[in-house]
């Protein structure tokens, strides 16, 4: 799933080449793609794109014409969806189909982008809407982890009282907007820290480390991916990840071997002896820790 680094990355990609060209058309290639219905699609013909944004993991493309308060295409990649570029696109229409494209923005220049998702599982979410507020995703995000107002001490007002594991709360949205699983693993590794430890048993020390790994973490990624082409982002996300991914494979801090511990539908990594004190955590599958 692409996480903030990336969709920052994307942000800086479109800002580049789409910024400053008119909309010729916008196609909706899945039924399920596109959930909202006013205004229509149609809407963004002859609009120019201007800033390119993010919120949380959330692409905002801003596209206006003479004047007029701009419209906002939102997109949402979820965990198996891409945006494509293609410096000449097709000139017939897309068709509905069971084909990866889910959506296609074709510029002035004949350029522009598709959406594509892999798997059964369609979760890639377009919105076009006045106002980003408008989408529910974006307006119950918390905050963003690289605004100057995410302090160590707003931090540690966001863990206060929660006794939630500490990987649960880096990836909720609605309290920290943008780290998914692969960089919450990155994070916690960081900052030498169990993915099962309690937020609310945090001390300020602990605050202040868990804090300094976020923005490193975080910020290191997005400067690796600064200037890349959206082609080659997932690649460089995956070389530039020490633990999320790596299973069986050495730390590259200690030489241990980093373990996994799976979920219904997802996975962590760890190491034992940078994280856990040298101990094991079970698969949480089976409901138990290891102590």
């Amino acid at each position: 799933m692409p996480e903030l680094p990336e969709v920052e990355a994307l942000a800086a990609f479109l800002r580049d080449r789409a910024s400053g060209h008119a909309v010729a058309r916008a196609e909706a290639a899945s039924f399920a793609v596109l959930k909202t219905f006013d205004p229509p699609l149609t809407s963004l013909t002859g609009l120019t794109v201007g800033d390119v944004g993010r919120h949380g993991k959330f692409l905002d493309l801003s596209c206006a014409a003479g004047g007029q308060a701009p419209l906002h295409l939102l997109i949402h990649l979820a965990r198996a969806g891409w945006l494509r570029w293609r410096d000449e696109q097709p000139d017939r229409p897309v068709r509905p189909g069971k084909s990866p494209l889910a959506f296609r923005l074709v510029l002035d220049d004949g350029s522009g982008f598709d959406l594509t998702e892999a798997g059964t599982q369609k979760r890639l979410a377009v919105y076009l809407v006045r106002d980003p507020a408008e989408v529910p995703g974006v307006a119950s995000l918390g905050p963003d982890p690289l605004a100057h107002s995410f302090t160590a001490e707003a931090l540690a007002g966001l863990l206060a009282g929660r006794r939630t594991q500490i990987k649960g709360v880096l990836r909720d949205q609605q309290i920290i907007a943008g780290i998914g699983n692969a960089y919450s693993d990155e994070v916690l590794h960081a900052a030498r820290m169990s993915p099962f430890k309690l937020a609310s048993s945090f001390t300020p020390d602990e605050v202040a480390t868990l804090h300094a790994a976020i923005i490193t973490t975080l910020r290191d990624a997005v400067e690796r991916s600064a200037g890349m082409a959206a082609a080659d982002l997932k690649g460089e996300k995956k070389s530039g990840l020490r633990v999320h991914g790596r299973a069986g494979q050495p730390c590259p801090v200690c030489a241990d071997t980093v373990r996994e511990v799976s979920f219904a539908d997802s996975a962590l990594q760890y190491c034992p002896t940078c994280q856990t004190g040298g101990k094991p955590l079970a698969d949480r599958r089976l409901s138990r820790l290891l102590k």
